[in-house]
C-alpha cells in the first residue's frame, strides 16, 4: 500500500503502524532507543540506592501526593491505550480526544510534581543539600523531563495532523509516541516502588 492512498474504515489495515517498511523501521529503531533509555535510568536508580537516606526519606515523602501522581500517570497510560484502539479502528476524532485526555492527565502529574519539588526545597531539601537529595532530584527530575518531552511529542503530533488525519505515514508516529508514554509510566512504577514506597516504610 502507498502512504498516499486514500483510506476508509473498510480498507484501513489492522496494524497500520506496521503496514509499511518505514513503519516497521520506526518501530524497530524505537526499541533500540528504549534500550539506551533503560540503561540510563538503571544507572540513576543504582546511584539513588547507593546514596539514599531512608530515615530522612521516611520523614520527607508525602504518601497522598505520591498516590495522586501515580493514579494520574497510570490512568494516562490507559487513555493512551484507548487512543491507539481508535487509531486501529480508523476513528481519528476519538483518537485525538483520548490523546487530549492523556495530555491533561500528564499535565496534572507534572503540576503536582512541581509542587512537590517546591515543597521539599521550601523545607530545606534542595538539590545541593546532600548526596541523597542530589540523587533524588536527578532521578525524579529526569523522569519529569521525559514526561514533558512525551507530552510535547503527543501535542505536536495532534496539532500537526489535525487536518491531515490518518495515513500509513502518520500512524506509526502516533503509535511510537504512545509506546514512549507507556515506557515513562513503567519507569514511574519503579520510582514509586524504589524511591517513595521503600522510602516511606524506612
Amino acid at each position: 500500500m502507498e502512504a498516499q492512498e486514500k483510506f476508509t474504515v473498510e480498507n484501513w489495515p489492522a496494524s497500520p503502524e506496521k503496514a509499511t517498511l518505514e513503519g516497521k523501521n520506526k518501530f524497530l529503531g524505537f526499541w533500540f532507543f528504549l534500550g539506551g533509555e533503560t540503561v540510563l535510568f538503571a544507572s540513576l536508580f543504582a546511584t539513588y540506592l547507593a546514596l539514599v537516606d531512608r530515615e530522612q526519606a521516611a520523614e520527607l515523602f508525602d504518601p497522598k501526593l505520591v498516590f495522586i501522581m501515580t493514579i494520574l500517570l497510570l490512568t494516562s497510560s490507559l487513555t493512551s491505550v484507548y487512543a491507539m484502539y481508535h487509531m486501529k479502528n480508523f476513528a481519528f476524532a476519538k483518537m485525538q480526544l483520548w490523546l487530549f485526555i492523556t495530555v491533561l492527565l500528564g499535565l496534572g502529574f507534572l503540576g503536582i510534581e512541581i509542587y512537590e519539588f517546591y515543597h521539599y526545597v521550601h523545607d530545606g531539601f534542595g538539590y545541593t543539600t546532600s548526596a541523597f537529595s542530589s540523587a533524588f532530584f536527578t532521578l525524579t527530575g529526569f523522569h519529569g523531563a521525559h514526561v514533558t518531552f512525551g507530552l510535547s511529542w503527543i501535542v505536536a503530533l495532534m496539532i500537526r495532523n489535525a487536518r491531515r488525519g490518518f495515513d500509513l505515514y502518520t500512524a506509526p508516529k502516533f503509535y511510537v509516541a504512545s509506546l514512549y508514554w507507556h515506557f515513562i509510566d513503567v519507569v514511574w512504577v519503579f520510582i514509586f516502588t524504589v524511591v517513595y514506597l521503600m522510602g516511606m516504610v524506612g
